[in-house]
């Protein structure tokens, strides 16, 4: 029976180079393949497509703004790995692991280009 293995979202970008710094420096990704104006990134098994758009998409407009959600194992010690290339990062663009009433504990990190990456890993909630 067919079974669908993976989803890897296209990301837009203002500059291909300046996100590819971003997702490889900070969230520790390594390029798979890169072309001129796209590039295919991973760690582990997450994947994203990378692609450099023109001048006359604004990226920065909120209507616009993206979002993905990458489930982990392990947040808190990712968090950790990651922290020092996130506090590089901008006031504003890194909210710290903290646990949502949904039974996930998640931290958010936006990029160069205004998407919103959740971070989240099911948390065990107290029966009540």
């Amino acid at each position: 029976m067919p079974r669908m293995t993976r989803i890897t979202p296209f990301v837009l970008t203002a500059d291909l180079e300046r996100s590819l710094r971003f997702f490889q420096g900070v969230l520790g990704f390594e390029t798979g393949f890169r072309a001129e104006n796209y590039a295919f990134i991973r760690r582990d098994d997450v994947a994203v497509r990378v692609i450099e758009v023109g001048p006359e998409i604004d990226l920065g407009d909120e209507r616009r703004q993206n979002s993905c959600y990458i489930d982990v194992e392990g947040i808190d010690a990712l968090y950790a790995e990651l922290k020092s290339g996130l506090d590089t990062l901008p006031p504003g663009r890194v909210r710290p692991p903290f646990d949502q009433d949904y039974g996930q504990r998640e931290f958010h990190v936006i990029d160069e280009d205004a998407l919103l990456i959740f971070f989240g890993e099911p948390i065990s909630l107290p029966r009540g």
